[in-house]
């Protein structure tokens, strides 16, 4: 490992806690990463949290310091599944964790490994480079990293065992290499027509020049130990610090041009290492920017030059957000503040984990289990109101006789929520004895110490709020209340999305499950099993169908399809495919005769919507099959002696295109004990995977049955397949028909 470098530690080099710190400095100085984190799992709070860092502040690394074990971001998916993350570029990360990339939209690179001894993963490493390194880690950046986590993995091992495990929820600074010079070029620079000043990794001024003053308009006094943005009310806005933060996070050089009035354009330009950055002022002549057009974004920044932030926050909050929040001057400050960019994205992080929501209780899942432990919240309670009382739609933390208390409370009760709704007014309470002042009747929970009522807004109206709790006293600073009003709002925005979702979907698979049979006839002679599974994902209805029709004592049929699309169209010809099917069969006709006629029926009903249609008329008297297709997948057929035949017979075309297609009647064994599996795309398709190569993955699936009944095969099966395929259900239906003929 590399040599040393300053640690903010105890004296004491052989606590856990410093030997830590040693690690993760030896390991980013040998990999060349600016900057170094290791977190920690929190398993009762389903979380991780940084409790190291190296190369940014801890003002800085607080907005990104927690991070939901579920979430899909790359330091989650590191601890939780066990392997590393690599990547290569901002553009690959907004490819693959979306979220990360808003919440972190600074051209990095990223390496994150779990932190792992034997069987029990402690957490994750993680490392940053510049976005404009080479797109692959090196073999050496490869080993330090594994020999560093390996390394620390012990350490918290042993820690752990001798009964001092590192606290998770302390999170400190492995300080940065000491400054090169004592005096940084102060001559030289004085000599220099721009002006130049050095910021530190807090952001803060530890070297400037008359220059700078000058061009600046402040007064030498002033300068030293402030942020530029904190000094400069024309440097207010999150954009400029935002420079600041890309600088910091991707160690490459940024600029930024921003007005100073009335009418002075300067150009800063930014020069960062892992020491802090250097700061280089121009004035400029270009044409001042109009006072009502916002201030340019500075390179690589994600927010559009042409409009402010869309969730910029500024300000105190609102006379209403100070209300009810009784006389503690922290709970009611008066300090104007603007959110900072990290806090700006991670409620834009937090936000988008609800944009994967489906239902309510995807809603609600992301809440409990991504929102709430990142926002170091114990308890939450969403309510929304129905018929003039309260319905608790989700919560976590709380116990359940708080939860009762809140179902079913009338909108006429005297209660924090019921205020919140009917004014719109978000109430927050540092000291639950706040709350006990204003409600003295109001039952709470003996685990909180301070609460937050906050409205739900969506649509035009309150439709509801969420409750707070907190397992200690705490107080709400402007920017903090402002993100939670605002991520009440959209958690409302997404509630309403999913009940629509919900009332929806009930009714399309209600329509779907009525146009599939309801229970399946019971023919002497064979055992029959289905499973249908429709698409997760959107509202919209599939046009998988399956179908078994008795014929006579010793015969029966077998249908499976598929119409093109997911919207009531096509499950509307689905229906009229089954029927259309079902007649023709009982009327006697040949398979391919009956796939003929229903071909004609689809064309004369000129829909725009194709279908795949698999028949097979089961002779069981004289153990065959006669089957005929219209483009649809083959069937396979389990032997008795365990060996699968994919049954790939002549095809005609998909139903509906051509009036005058025919189709060909083939001829298969079907021996007692056989099993002939039939299903849909859904089943096996796989994106990037040839479909022949997925069929014949199923059929070895199939032929590793053993004593399972046909229902567990189906769930077997239908296991398999996703975990064969790697892929998440939902983007097709599923239909699987298996037909077993009884041995004699």
């Amino acid at each position: 490992m590399a040599s040393r470098v300053g640690l903010s530690v105890a004296e004491d080099r052989t606590d856990a806690s410093a030997q830590i710190e040693q690690a993760l400095a030896d390991i980013v100085k040998t990999t060349g990463a600016h900057l170094g984190a290791v977190y920690l799992k929190v398993p009762e709070d389903q979380l991780l949290r940084m409790v190291r860092v190296i190369g940014v502040s801890l003002r800085v690394a607080r907005p990104w310091s927690m991070v939901a074990l579920a979430a899909p971001v790359p330091v989650a998916e590191a601890a939780r599944e066990g392997h590393p993350v690599w990547v290569g570029s901002h553009v690959e990360l907004a490819r693959r964790f979306p979220r990360t990339a808003l919440a972190l939209p600074y051209d990095v690179a990223m390496l994150v490994v779990p932190l792992s001894t034997g069987d029990t993963c402690w957490g994750a490493l993680l490392q940053l480079w510049p976005g404009t390194r080479d797109p692959d880690p090196s073999r050496q950046e490869e080993e330090a990293t594994d020999t560093g986590a390996r390394l620390i993995g012990e350490l918290l091992r042993q820690a752990a065992e001798e009964g001092n495990p590192l606290p998770p929820g302390e999170l400190r600074v492995v300080e940065p290499p000491p400054a090169r010079y004592e005096e940084p070029g102060a001559e030289i620079t004085e000599r220099l027509p721009e002006g130049m000043c050095a910021l530190d990794l807090e952001g803060r001024i530890t070297f400037y020049n008359r220059r700078a003053t000058e061009l600046l308009g402040v007064d030498e006094s002033e300068l030293l130990g402030a942020r530029l943005w904190e000094i400069l009310p024309w440097l207010l806005d999150p954009v400029y610090e935002n420079a600041y933060l890309a600088a910091l996070f991707s160690r490459l050089p940024r600029s930024f041009t921003a007005l100073r009035p009335p009418d002075r354009l300067l150009a800063f330009y930014l020069y960062p290492d892992a020491t802090g950055i250097s700061v280089r002022i121009v004035p400029t002549e270009e044409a001042a920017v109009p006072d009502e057009e916002p201030a340019p974004a500075p390179e690589g920044s994600a927010v559009p030059a042409e409009e402010p932030p869309a969730l910029s926050f500024e300000g105190p909050a609102s006379p209403g957000l100070a209300a009810e929040s009784g006389d503690d001057p922290v709970a009611a400050p008066t300090v104007t503040e603007r959110t900072r960019p990290g806090a700006l994205y991670q409620l834009l992080h937090l936000s988008s984990a609800l944009t994967e929501s489906v239902g309510v209780q995807d809603v609600t899942d992301a809440v409990t289990n991504q929102i709430l432990p990142v926002i170091d919240v114990q308890s939450l309670a969403m309510v929304t109101v129905d018929g003039g009382r309260l319905q608790v739609v989700g919560s976590r933390g709380f116990p359940q006789e708080i939860v009762d208390g809140l179902q079913d409370r009338s909108l006429s009760a005297d209660s924090p929520e019921v205020r919140a709704i009917m004014t719109g007014i978000p109430t927050f309470h540092p000291h639950i004895e706040d709350l006990r002042r204003i409600y003295p009747n109001i039952a709470v929970s003996p685990d909180t110490a301070a609460c937050a009522h906050l409205p739900m807004f969506a649509s035009g109206r309150t439709i509801g709020a969420v409750v707070l709790g907190y397992n200690r006293p705490h107080f709400f600073p402007p920017d903090e209340r402002a993100g939670l009003t605002s991520l009440a709002g959209v958690i409302a925005q997404a509630l309403e999305r999913a009940r629509l979702y919900d009332t929806k979907n009930q009714v399309a698979l209600g329509l779907q499950a009525a146009l599939l049979p309801g229970v399946l006839p019971d023919v002497p002679g064979i055992e029959v099993a289905a499973r249908y599974i429709p698409a997760t994902t959107g509202m919209d209805i599939g046009g998988d169908f399956y179908d078994l029709i008795r014929l006579d004592d010793t015969s029966v049929a077998a249908v499976i399809g598929d119409v093109q699309g997911h919207n009531v169209n096509a499950a509307a010809l689905m229906g009229q495919v089954r029927t259309a099917v079902h007649t023709h069969a009982s009327a006697g006709a040949i398979p391919g005769e009956i796939l003929a006629r229903t071909n004609r029926l689809l064309v004369d009903l000129r829909s725009n919507l194709f279908t795949s249609c698999l028949y097979a008329h089961l002779d069981l008297r004289n153990h065959r099959a006669h089957l005929a297709t219209a483009g649809h997948l083959p069937p396979v057929l389990l032997h008795p002696d365990g060996r699968t035949e994919i049954i790939d017979g002549p095809s005609g075309i998909l139903l509906g295109i051509e009036p005058e297609a025919q189709y060909r009647t083939f001829d298969v064994p079907l021996p007692p004990g056989a099993i002939l599996a039939l299903f849909t795309d859904g089943l096996v398709e796989v994106p990037g995977t040839d479909l022949d190569e997925s069929i014949a993955e199923f059929a070895g699936h199939l032929a590793e049955a053993d004593s399972q009944s046909l229902e567990e095969l189906t769930e077997t099966l239908v296991r398999r397949a996703a975990q064969a395929g790697r892929r998440s259900w939902g983007n097709d239906d599923i239909a699987l028909l298996l037909i077993k003929v009884a041995a004699v």
